[in-house]
């Protein structure tokens, strides 16, 4: 136990990130359905923290670290093509792989890697989860066992400071209104990460989105494209890329003329009104009206004074930027090496 006045008292470190504003350090699960492209996901977010390059095409990693990819459903010469189509000339020294685990093995293969490099905020990213769950043991519940796996996959993660575990999950059949939701299985599983990332895209289509949460980490919804197996991010960074996102939300299942409408205000930052609108899309004033107060109403376009329509607008927090190595840490949350008492 630790008293509120020594909890007062203390200075944490920031959050360290992975990825800027994407993955922090810890627990993350990165859910999608089957075929998406989450693999290809994983495997070019690996090969760009090792080599020190561009996550998504557009955000620079603070520093080249160790990662160990659990490619547990690839061999080694799709692991190589798939490397090849990426634009990988070469492999990074500081990538690893592996591709077979013996049943229960991950504590025993990524613990010992992680110490060896502990010293520079390694990552572990398992592709896929479902090939390493063990089953629920004799009494225990889905949601004691998911959480019993997510919690000894944290507990992995938390061991070193600044780094991160990243698992790879599959989303239910129905996604509901919330993401979080999406994630397959018990909440016991979402309910042991520090972050989740849902990577949806519509069957045949080149655009889909990423959602983040996140206990502590910076949260958000950002549009992506994947071309030529390569996942990018669209527009020129988070906040013009959670923007694009809204965007294409606010026009989802409408109409025509709605469409036109919605896409008229978002292109007016500075406020429409439904004569202006009416006006230069040809539409009646009295429709033009309707559809601006339902569009509205339905946090498509924000309602900014009486009459007066605008775009939703997003804004993404800033990132701090946190060097790899840190000798002042004593633990990954910072903490001296004693308590307070309560």
């Amino acid at each position: 136990m630790f008293s509120a006045d020594w909890l007062m008292s203390q200075t944490f470190p920031p959050l360290r990130y992975v990825i800027p504003g994407i993955v922090p350090e810890g627990f993350t699960i990165l859910a999608a359905a089957p075929k998406t492209g989450k693999s290809w996901m994983c495997l070019d977010l690996a090969y760009q923290l090792a080599a020190g390059g561009d996550a998504l095409g557009k955000i620079a990693v603070i520093e080249p670290r160790p990662v160990l990819y659990l490619a547990l459903e690839d061999g080694p010469r799709r692991l190589q093509g798939r490397l090849q189509k990426l634009g990988a000339t070469h492999g990074p020294a500081d990538l690893h792989f592996a591709v077979e685990l013996e049943k229960g093995g991950v504590l025993g293969t990524v613990t010992p890697w992680l110490e060896k490099h502990a010293d520079r905020a390694p990552v572990v990213i398992l592709d896929t989860l479902g090939k390493v769950a063990p089953p629920a043991a004799a009494g225990e519940s889905d949601y004691q066992r998911d959480y019993r796996v997510g919690g000894t996959l944290k507990s992995i993660a938390d061991s070193i400071p600044g780094g991160a575990l990243v698992a790879v999950h599959h989303t239910r059949k129905a996604l509901g209104e919330d993401f979080l939701d999406s994630v397959s299985g018990t909440q016991g599983l979402a309910g042991s990460a520090d972050s989740i990332l849902v990577l949806r895209r519509s069957r045949n289509e080149r655009v889909g989105s990423l959602s983040v949460t996140s206990r502590d980490a910076a949260e958000g919804e950002y549009a992506v494209e994947m071309i030529d197996h390569t996942w990018t991010l669209l527009g020129a960074d988070l906040q013009q890329s959670a923007q694009m996102h809204q965007q294409a939300k606010a026009t989802t299942n409408l109409g025509e003329d709605s469409t036109r409408l919605v896409d008229y205000v978002n292109r007016h930052p500075e406020g429409v009104r439904a004569a202006d609108a009416a006006r230069d899309l040809g539409i009646d004033q009295d429709k033009a009206k309707r559809y601006l107060l339902r569009a509205s109403q339905a946090d498509r376009i924000q309602r900014a004074d009486r009459g007066l329509y605008c775009p939703v607008t997003i804004t993404v927090p800033s990132v701090p930027t946190v060097p790899l190595v840190d000798s002042e840490w004593d633990t990954r949350d910072g903490w001296d090496t004693g308590y307070g008492t309560g």
